[in-house]
């Protein structure tokens, strides 16, 4: 483990602050730096879009981004910006400021996902089948640019900014790793991004509240007894069996749930069987259920348990159910804390104008890692424009098209700076 002799500071001052941000609306008290013209400067953008490239032409899997944790290393070293790591296996944790209290934290994730790129372009993906599909990359430089232009001014910084690069955010859970190694208890507040595809370089959405489901995973194998398909009464089908399950499965949704409390139960997977004329002896299934409350999602796994189990027992099989963990599958609902809310939209808008702020947005059924945060620590997550320049229709997330306008990278490190250094200025005012 490497440890500077900065973070023995750190550790020093470890006081977890009660301290209330209802005052952090404020508005008067925004830094008035100009963030975004230090971050638009050649020294900063080019050196952003250099990072971003050799990391999305590297792209490693959750808890493997020992390259990419190298090279984060490697910057911070040569910005004099002390860390400490290993943290949740290849986690780096790094400090900006006084070393002492207020603490405020700026999230990015780093893993890639298993993608072959699709995209032919000087910096495509060298990893046969791995991809930066959901712009951890991006996520990553920006941060790092934050980080350049923090220590620029780390003179001015009221407290400590703690830099975390997280793996694991694609189903691994990396962000309740990096809480439960107690990096973050004197954190006072969290804020993170995500790229947003379809939104245009210089805008921001977000919204108070639930903004991004809760998810969980399940699996549930259906067991019989195999045989000849042409004698079927001497065997106990688990094909019929499973395709009764995966129909009944969708009652709990259409038929159980309160029709405006969004919510999302979806099969993808059904396997079994290699011959046309076999009866397997068991067939898998899994998928994946969605809702904004943690109440709902466990009753929701409660009811897959019954039905699986239920309908298999009506066609003489057994089942049995298995569902991720918090480290496989199962992610706690995106909540935006609503004082942490009014400070983005004043902090934002004075940065990039109120009118590319976006609060009129839906919250979605995707999930994100970012919630672990939240659930110990007032937190806040935005998404930021990357919308590409090209004419040529709009790739999502997770698409082996995806695309990322690098203008963009500028607005998202200026923001994290001025967050971070509003954040701890109004704090240090209470």
């Amino acid at each position: 483990m490497v440890v500077k002799m900065w973070f023995h500071l750190f550790i020093l001052f470890h006081v977890f602050s009660a301290t209330p941000i209802s005052s952090l609306t404020d508005s008067s008290n925004i830094i008035s730096t100009n963030f975004l013209d230090d971050a638009k400067k050649p020294e900063v953008f080019d050196w952003m879009v250099k990072l971003r490239r050799k990391i999305h032409e590297n792209p490693e899997l959750l808890y493997e981004e020992f390259e990419t944790s190298k090279l984060i290393r490697e910057e911070l070293d040569k910005l004099g910006i002390p860390y400490k790591h290993p943290v949740a296996v290849t986690g780096v944790i790094g400090f900006i400021g006084t070393g002492s209290s207020p603490f405020v934290a700026l999230r990015a994730d780093m893993d890639a996902l298993p993608i072959q790129e699709m995209v032919e372009w000087e910096h495509k993906s060298k990893v046969p089948g791995k991809m930066h599909a959901c712009g951890h990359d991006a996520h990553v430089s920006i941060l790092l640019g934050a980080a350049k232009i923090l220590k620029q001014h780390e003179k001015e910084i009221q407290g400590t900014v703690v830099l975390v690069f997280q793996p694991a955010e694609e189903g691994g859970g990396g962000a309740k790793k990096i809480v439960d190694a107690g990096v973050l208890e004197n954190v006072t507040a969290i804020f993170g991004l995500h790229v947003i595809p379809s939104t245009s370089v210089g805008e921001v959405v977000t919204g108070s509240g639930p903004m991004m489901a809760g998810s969980g995973a399940f699996e549930a194998i259906i067991s019989g007894k195999g045989g000849h398909a042409a004698i079927p009464q001497h065997s106990r089908d688990p094909v019929l069996a499973a395709s009764n399950v995966v129909i009944s499965l969708q009652h709990l949704v259409s038929r159980e749930a309160d029709p405006v409390e969004p919510q999302v139960l979806t099969v993808t997977i059904f396997q079994g069987g290699g011959a046309f004329n076999v009866i397997p002896d068991k067939v898998t299934i899994g998928g994946t259920f969605r809702a904004f409350s943690k109440e709902r999602l466990e009753q929701l796994a409660q009811r897959i348990e019954q039905v699986a189990i239920g309908q298999a027992a009506v066609q003489r099989c057994n089942a049995t159910v298995w569902f991720g963990d918090e480290t496989n599958g199962f992610y706690p609902p995106v909540v935006n804390n609503g004082d942490l809310h009014k400070f983005f939209v004043d902090v934002a808008g004075n940065l990039l104008g109120i009118n590319k702020v976006n609060t009129d947005v839906r919250p979605i059924m995707a999930s994100e890692d970012f919630a672990f945060y939240q659930e110990v620590i007032p937190g806040y997550f935005t998404g930021l424009g990357v919308k590409s320049a090209s004419p040529e229709p709009v790739h999502e997330l997770h698409s082996p098209y995806l695309t990322i306008n690098e203008d963009a990278l500028p607005y998202g490190a200026a923001l994290q700076a001025s967050l971070a250094t509003t954040y701890l200025i109004n704090i240090s005012r209470m």
